[in-house]
């Protein structure tokens, strides 16, 4: 009793601090097991063993081959292909193609990789396209053991519980089901994504400052009489004047020395803040810079994410100002040095010469317009890379060479010729998702064990239980869908499992459904930016509002929904 207690104290604290903080998944899982050790829930030797499941083993080597896959011709070869016919027929042969790679490789690589060709297409506007990419990334990554993290790290709860391990091709049937609903959804909806292309008269909302200069001709003069309102596709959304904002600016406002002016709008017109005397949008030695301005997307990687541009010491690091940012269409509050930069964001810098030899580029943004960030390789070595990775899938399936194995030494052979190198394995590691899930493991396991999951269930049960199995598999599978969408997917997963299982022994019924509930909701990512890594990577760089998300993915995540939770009863009764 006294151990469900703290559990309960301890799960509380980490759900409440997902739910409603900012702070990283990967520090709360490890605080919450750190704290479940502390008080003797598990000692230190089952505490470390769940760093080991073979699962998330599996996972993170599949990640680490996956920097190979990225460099074959076959990424290139979809990215040409994205060119060529209507809108239709591109986000078809674009979202069957990406399915197809997520259901076998890492979909975060995947978009990645595919970011800089849609953004730079010259048919197709990258907002028509960049959305379904993630969208049938997500799809794809369902149809298979490998596809998503949260299969394999679903499979890793269901052995540590007791039940035999999930096959590979047992999420497939109702994978590709939802894969053909989604798809067709996606090619309905397709009006429904706004054409931020080149020819839009849409002002795309980049987010800029300039300050002030000793000498300036505007101080003491008024916005109006400077003529700070008359600016083509600029738009003076606030001052601030030591340290304090200034919000509303009005015509009557006078400019003092110092201020910092912060405008939205058309990156395009910011040379014409070049002729007020004395506003300075770059500083120094970038300011020549001016007209040669570099367009960067965060990488989901970078170190710089939760830094604000200050701390992170951007001009020195990388040799370039930031002059601009853009989130979506989010407005940025605050001047550009305190915005607390996030993975997908969108900014424009003026570089210095150095700027393009620095060796961290590709770790830190997966586009930056002009330059080509992914090593690609020969048409021989690729076809190598590609035949060893469907040789170890194949080989496994077949049961021959467990997935682990032949994982492993896939990766050894990959470095040994060079294909991969060690820096690009420490860039790459996961270790992020090797604290989450661990963590995650080792606490499914102490909720199962010491009865809490059972607890929860009973009261579930207690609920649900005029409505059948049938009734508890829809709440487990709509919780988990919920989870998603408000934290993330893996952290869905981990919460979800150890409920689903105890209600499920609790109904005396086959647990499989309400496993595969959890799996396929906790991939249920379509209505916000926030829920799923791919959403969030295109979502500056496509330049969507949260309003784009929730009329593209409310549809779909319905109509998903419905799928599923058809098909699953039907391939794995109860």
């Amino acid at each position: 009793m006294v151990e469900q207690l703290i559990l309960t104290g301890i799960m509380l604290l980490l759900v409440g601090c997902l739910f409603g903080t900012r702070i990283n998944p990967a520090w709360l899982f490890v605080s919450a097991i750190g704290t479940s050790y502390l008080t003797g829930l598990i000692d230190l030797e089952n505490m470390l063993v769940n760093y080991t499941n073979p699962s998330l083993i599996t996972l993170v080597l599949l990640i680490l081959v996956s920097i190979a896959i990225e460099k074959t011709t076959l990424i290139q070869r979809l990215a040409k292909s994205l060119s060529s016919g209507s809108l239709v027929k591109s986000v078809t042969k674009l979202g069957l193609s990406t399915a197809f790679l997520s259901s076998f490789t890492n979909n975060t690589a995947v978009v990645a990789s595919l970011i800089t060709a849609i953004k730079d297409n010259p048919n197709h506007s990258p907002s028509k396209l960049l959305l379904p990419l993630s969208y049938t990334a997500i799809l794809g990554g369902t149809i298979t053991l490998i596809g998503t993290s949260t299969n394999l790290i679903v499979n890793g709860f269901a052995v540590d519980a007791g039940m035999a391990p999930l096959g590979f091709f047992d999420f497939t049937l109702v994978g590709l089901g939802a894969l053909s609903v989604g798809l067709i959804t996606i090619l309905v909806m397709l009006k429904c994504l706004p054409d931020n292309g080149k020819n839009s008269q849409e002002v795309v909302p980049f987010y800029l400052e300039g300050k002030v200069q000793t000498g300036s001709k505007l101080i003491n003069r008024t916005v109006e009489e400077n003529g700070l309102r008359d600016l083509k596709d600029l738009f003076l959304a606030e001052i601030i004047r030591d340290g304090n904002r200034i919000c509303a600016v009005t015509p009557q406002h006078i400019i003092q020395q110092d201020d910092i002016l912060l405008f939205v709008g058309d990156i395009k017109s910011v040379p014409l803040l070049t002729r007020f005397d004395g506003l300075k949008v770059v500083h120094d030695k970038h300011e020549k810079d001016i007209e040669h301005l570099v367009e960067v997307v965060v990488s989901q990687s970078s170190k710089l994410i939760g830094k604000t541009v200050k701390e992170a010491r951007f001009r020195e690091q990388f040799h370039a100002a930031v002059i601009a940012i853009r989130r979506g269409h989010d407005r940025l509050q605050g001047g550009l040095g305190q915005v607390r930069l996030q993975a997908g964001d969108s900014l424009i810098l003026a570089p210095g010469k150095s700027f393009y030899d620095l060796t961290n580029l590709k770790r830190e943004f997966v586009y930056i317009s002009g330059l080509d960030l992914q090593t690609h390789l020969g048409a021989k070595q690729s076809n190598i890379v590609l035949l060893s990775f469907a040789g170890v899938l194949g080989l496994s399936i077949l049961g021959a060479v467990p997935l682990v194995k032949g994982l492993l030494v896939l990766l050894i052979g990959l470095m040994l010729c060079g294909t991969i190198k060690l820096s690009e394995i420490k860039r790459r590691f996961p270790i992020e998702l090797l604290a989450v899930v661990g963590s995650a493991i080792g606490l499914a396991k102490l909720m199962i064990g010491t009865g809490l999951a059972g607890q929860i269930s009973d009261a579930m049960f207690v609920v649900l239980g005029d409505f059948g199995p049938y009734g508890a598999f829809i709440a487990i599978f709509l919780m988990t869908v919920l989870f998603t969408e408000l934290i993330t997917n893996n952290a869905a997963a981990a919460l979800s499992f150890p409920v689903a299982y105890s209600l499920a022994i609790g109904f005396n019924v086959e647990p499989l459904p309400f496993i595969m509930a959890v799996a396929f909701g906790a991939s249920a990512s379509f209505i916000s930016p926030f829920g799923y890594q791919t959403n969030l990577m295109v979502y500056s760089a496509g330049n969507y509002r949260l309003k784009d998300y929730v009329m593209m993915g409310l549809p779909l995540s319905i109509i998903y929904s419905i799928t599923v939770l058809t098909l699953i009863p039907l391939v794995f009764p109860f």
